[in-house]
């Protein structure tokens, strides 16, 4: 079993900053992907950035050149910096982390206000 617990979310105006944390514990040499996921009231869930263990990233489009994932592997964390933030962005933040099985955090609150 994997655990991943999130912090770091929180109320932020417009064009501000914040920085999403993810901890994992457990089986973790299972692991091969972990990212951020969001899910907005009345809308699919969708993801946001990945970092697979060899360091390779992906990002939504909507997020590009404004968030950044990167993974500590000796502390067995993920970061979201995420800049230049917009209502828009304003959803429940989920981590999660994927091999041969697949796991989810509890969610974090981001709310952007205009």
């Amino acid at each position: 079993q994997v655990q991943l617990v999130e912090s770091g979310g929180g109320l932020v105006q417009a064009g501000g900053s914040l920085r999403l944390s993810c901890a994992a514990s457990g089986s973790i040499f299972r692991i091969n992907v972990m990212g951020w996921y969001r899910q907005a009231p009345g809308k699919q869930r969708e993801l946001v950035a990945t970092i697979r263990s060899g360091g390779s990233t992906n990002y939504a489009d909507s997020v590009k050149g404004r968030f950044t994932i990167s993974s500590d592997n000796a502390k067995n964390t993920i970061d979201l910096q995420m800049n230049s933030l917009k209502p828009e962005d304003t959803a429940v933040y989920y981590c999660y982390a994927g091999g041969q099985l697949y796991y989810w955090g509890q969610g974090t609150q981001v709310t952007v206000s205009s």
